[in-house]
């Protein structure tokens, strides 16, 4: 206890959302929408880091699992007019079998083949909605009928308690026994096995987590919205945005991917008038803090803290 009370991870993390809890009574309802959106997208950038930094395991197409449960939560309200609170949790669990079903052969892979499988899996998604376009709405998109709320305050608040949940759990089960496992065998399979552990199934469960929140949050992202669509949950670019954003936090922070995220996301909407020079600066931001600091923002933080 006295550790994460000295932890500068524990007072960034509370600032940030001590910060966070008073932005509704400050800023437009413009702003809070941009920040719903990017809270979301904390989501999906911390489950990706709980595969990548603990694990080992590059995901290339994290747009896989957000996809499915994105797509499979608005069909179900559109076509059947299921509530949002069971198309979201069904979204969920469709990520979770899609994930399992995906990460059963993947995993036993080695080298960049499982990377490789999780981007072919997006490609074969796009794919499917293309084709399907009666089912999914296609290009155009899929219009969601129901909504969580029209209020944007109500929006921000389930969007920031969504995320503040979501980071508790996988935060501590990073910092469990499961996650020391997970990082022994990203770094070092063959020894870890030697161990006694069972490399593939830590990997696969930490997947399965990564699908759960990243399908509900997919799932949650598109009822706010109102329409699921290519574009926004399911193309690469969006996948790219995701592992970028975990990356600028700062690799097994977990927190860090969320903030990385938030920054991405509200730079780049702030930086929307200049047009394609937005694209070019966060990248070129992205980039220097990439080669710069390969820790992260948080991971230079925390690394320095623990140096001093």
């Amino acid at each position: 206890m006295r550790d994460m009370i000295r932890s500068p991870l524990t007072w960034i993390t509370l600032v940030a959302l001590a910060v966070a809890a008073v932005l509704p009574w400050y800023v437009s309802a413009y702003i809070l929408g941009i920040l719903t959106v990017a809270y979301y997208f904390g989501v999906f950038a911390m489950g990706w880091d709980l595969l990548f930094g603990f694990a080992g395991e590059v995901n290339f197409g994290p747009t896989f699992l957000i996809g499915v449960g994105a797509y499979a939560s608005g069909i179900l309200n559109n076509l059947y007019g299921l509530s949002p609170i069971l198309c979201i949790a069904i979204g969920a669990l469709a990520a979770v079998v899609a994930g399992l079903v995906l990460a059963v052969p993947a995993l036993r892979v080695r080298g960049p083949y499982f990377g490789l499988t999780t981007l072919v899996a997006v490609l074969i998604l796009q794919s499917f909605v293309v084709v399907f376009a009666d089912l999914t709405g296609g290009e155009i998109g899929l219009t969601i009928p129901d909504v969580l709320s029209i209020d944007a305050g109500v929006n921000y608040w389930i969007a920031l308690v969504f995320m503040t949940v979501s980071g508790l759990i996988m935060f501590g089960l990073a910092q469990s026994p499961v996650g020391l496992i997970l990082q022994a065998s990203g770094q070092d399979p063959v020894q870890a096995g030697a161990l006694g552990f069972n490399i593939i199934k830590h990997k696969l469960a930490a997947f399965v987590v990564s699908a759960f929140f990243s399908g509900l949050s997919g799932a949650l992202l598109v009822f706010y919205m109102g329409t699921a669509s290519v574009g926004t949950v399911v193309d690469i670019a969006v996948g790219v945005q995701v592992i970028v954003a975990a990356v600028l936090g700062g690799r097994r922070t977990v927190i860090g991917a969320a903030l990385g995220a938030i920054f991405l996301i509200v730079a780049g909407e702030f930086l929307r008038p200049t047009g394609e020079i937005a694209t070019f600066i966060v990248s070129a931001v992205a980039l220097l803090v990439i080669l710069f600091f390969p820790n992260g923002f948080l991971g230079s933080i925390l690394a320095r803290g623990a140096r001093s």
